[in-house]
């Protein structure tokens, strides 16, 4: 009995001109933590994967990576006060010029 072959990866669309393959574009959030509401429980930068929040000498949760974030949102599922948001940021399209008359 022979064992199966493994599957070889191979890219799919052509190739992009210096022969490497392209990084997917990386989404962007913003995470926004609600001072008024937040009892400083550390629970935020403790379930974050990414290490995008540390508490800072008081106790309060700051945003010290926002570039690694990855939208998932355990921060916010965390969170017993509801005091932090994670958004996907919006590309801004450029602006379309009115056609003249």
């Amino acid at each position: 009995m022979t064992s199966p072959e493994k599957p070889v990866h191979q890219p799919v669309g052509p190739m992009p001109p210096s022969g490497k393959e392209e990084e997917p574009h990386h989404k962007e959030y913003d995470i926004d933590i609600y001072r008024a509401w937040c009892k400083q429980c550390g629970l935020c930068a403790a379930f974050c994967p990414r290490d995008c929040l540390a508490l800072n000498e008081e106790g309060t949760p700051m945003v010290v990576k926002p570039e690694r974030c990855t939208g998932c949102g355990w921060c916010e599922l965390h969170c017993p006060d509801f005091a932090i948001s994670v958004r996907e940021c919006l590309e801004e399209s450029p602006a379309e010029e009115a056609d003249e008359p």
